[in-house]
């Protein structure tokens, strides 16, 4: 309800940084540079205050002269990324990317949510909605992460206890991992981990750390999204269900990461 006096905006306005979020121009947080740059214009001014308001259908946005737009509604996609492409979506030297696999031309502002390694295959999310990467992969509230591995040699119990307990790599403690054993033999190991944090190369490293380099590694699990039977090489929007799933998970990440600084 209103309080008297109160001025209601516009239904369709919105706060420019989720404008540039939304177009896949940079993060929230990223975009908020941009504006104190200088390096945004609404209708040809240059607007640096923070919380400015634009009209997505009526107003022209752009970052360095480049305009920008969105879709009338935020799209998010799963990927079952092969092996042999890097997760950016271009690449100077011309190697096969992930932006190769999805369909940028139909979404504008498409942007992967996290990466998976050049040799890593398994399921990659893409969307044009930057506050929904945010929340997902915000630097203390992660959304957990659940891999297949195999590893090279016997991974015995005291190995696996390590694991669970947490390992010291080059950039600290990692937080206790979920392993369960698939498959054992002499010569390998076959394992589902879960870890809660998105460290670079984070499960190699945890596997190296512990004397049993990676194989082969498949994400098959990204919060509460699985693969569901989609093809290698393969995309497809996300389920109402799935889009509601993964928006409460990213809104709960962040309201966890407010809750704390504020402590």
């Amino acid at each position: 309800m209103m309080e008297h006096g109160e001025v209601q905006e516009p239904a369709d306005l919105m706060r420019l940084q989720k404008y540039l979020a939304r177009a896949g121009v940079a993060s929230r947080r990223g975009s908020e540079t941009l504006m104190t740059s200088g390096r945004v214009t609404v209708n040809g001014l240059v607007v640096t205050e923070l919380g400015s308001k634009v009209n997505p259908r009526t107003d022209q946005v752009r970052v360095d002269g480049v305009l920008c737009s969105i879709a009338e509604r935020a799209v998010t996609i799963m990927l079952n990324k092969p092996s042999g492409y890097i997760t950016n979506m271009s690449d100077p030297q011309g190697r096969p990317t992930v932006a190769d696999l999805v369909p940028v031309d139909q979404f504008p502002g498409l942007f992967h949510i996290g990466r998976l390694d050049l040799d890593t295959t398994g399921l990659l999310l893409f969307s044009t909605d930057g506050e929904l990467g945010n929340g997902l992969l915000h630097p203390r509230h992660h959304v957990d992460k659940t891999y297949i591995a195999r590893v090279d040699g016997f991974l015995n119990a005291q190995e696996v206890k390590r694991l669970r307990e947490g390992v010291l790599l080059d950039d600290g403690m990692t937080l206790p991992a979920q392993v369960e054993i698939l498959e054992r033999s002499h010569c390998a190991t076959k394992l589902r981990i879960t870890i809660h944090e998105g460290r670079k190369r984070q499960v190699r490293r945890m596997m190296s750390f512990v004397g049993h380099p990676v194989v082969e590694l498949e994400r098959i699990q990204f919060g509460p999204l699985t693969l569901h039977g989609l093809k290698e090489g393969c995309w497809r929007l996300l389920t109402p269900s799935e889009e509601a799933q993964i928006t409460n998970a990213a809104k709960a990440h962040l309201a966890a990461a407010e809750k704390e600084d504020r402590m």
